[in-house]
């Protein structure tokens, strides 16, 4: 279990595009004051929390009503996944808040930024490999445990930002996409796999 707890921790922690997400979050809370940032943080990661563990929970039932087999998915989910990574590696554009007062919180930064297609996909997947209660359990626990971690890294936005520079988080943003870009020739390969046997 504790394997399976570190996997999942890990992989859907890059998911999440913690640093893009980082790099937006500063951006479009730029002119908002320290206490205001920190409730957006907290916002962000309450609906990260939710939106994840209904796309768990359901995966199975989706899969059923729409009879798609789970190597179908991975396979689609994998595709959409490379795509996301190759914006992160030649640099995605960040959305900038069109009106001060509107609540940024759920939309864009925890949907799209966070949670766009490609995750939404492989928690859908991820729901659909969790199959006893235990595994399950361990699943959401490890999703729950790297959303904690994104969380934290938007609470403490300006002081990562004052010790890695916007360059910084570039990199980092980058970075991320090679992973992401692993993770989908794993998701494709596991899929296609699936067929084979």
């Amino acid at each position: 279990m504790t394997t399976l707890f570190i996997h999942t921790f890990i992989k859907f922690f890059f998911l999440l595009t913690p640093f893009f997400l980082l790099s937006t979050f500063l951006s479009m809370t730029r002119d908002m004051n320290y206490h205001m940032r920190k409730k957006i943080a907290f916002k962000v990661a309450f609906s990260l929390i939710i939106i994840s563990i209904i796309l768990l929970l359901l995966g199975n039932q989706i899969f059923m009503i729409f009879g798609i087999t789970l190597n179908s998915f991975r396979i689609g989910t994998g595709i959409l996944l490379f795509l996301s990574a190759k914006d992160l590696v030649q640099g995605r554009d960040i959305p900038e808040a069109e009106d001060p007062n509107q609540d940024i919180a759920v939309v864009p930064l925890a949907i799209p930024v966070a949670i766009g297609p490609a995750t939404t996909g492989a928690l859908l997947v991820m729901g659909g490999d969790l199959n006893d209660f235990i595994h399950r359990v361990t699943g959401i626990s490890a999703v729950l445990a790297a959303i904690v971690c994104v969380g934290l890294l938007l609470y403490i936005s300006g002081y990562i930002e004052k010790i890695l520079k916007r360059r910084g988080l570039v990199i980092l943003s980058k970075i991320t996409g090679l992973v992401l870009a692993a993770l989908a020739a794993e998701m494709v390969m596991t899929g296609i796999g699936g067929f084979m046997k």
